[in-house]
């Protein structure tokens, strides 16, 4: 596998501070993080809808392979040279139980989690920088 695509919700605080995290990391695979959404996206997993994106993150391979919810983060976890010895932990049939409750436990109060740690989202990030304008050489806040 070379590459794997990440379904994120890019209006979650806690959601694009993973991404961005994520994107700091080393990593043994190409990430490609898009918003579950978008256009793009559903082209890419037309089953996309029917997977409950919205509620927990989707990870696709470039082979087709897809992983959800606590396989999607333990995935994650594979792709990245720091984390690849946890990802094997974390999938083994010992931890697995514990992985999905941590999982499912942070994806229903992600939001919350969110406001709660002030984590802003790419959405709102997007938005912020769309009133900055570089027109004349220098930025201003419009």
């Amino acid at each position: 596998m070379n590459t794997l695509t990440i379904f994120y919700d890019a209006r979650c605080g806690l959601c694009s501070r993973f991404r961005r995290w994520m994107l700091d990391q080393a990593v043994y695979v190409h990430l490609d993080f898009m918003p579950y959404d978008s256009e793009q996206a559903q082209k890419r997993c037309p089953d996309l809808p029917n997977l409950r994106a919205d509620q927990e993150i989707v990870v696709m391979g470039d082979d087709g392979s897809l992983w959800q919810g606590a396989g999607a983060w333990v995935t994650c976890l594979w792709a990245l040279r720091e984390y690849r010895e946890w990802s094997l932990r974390l999938a083994s049939p010992g931890m697995q139980q514990i992985a999905r409750r941590v999982v499912h436990w942070i994806s229903s109060n992600r939001i919350s989690l969110s406001h709660l740690l002030r984590l802003r989202s790419d959405d709102a990030l997007r938005a912020e920088v769309s009133h900055v304008s570089c027109d004349t050489g220098s930025c201003a806040v419009n």
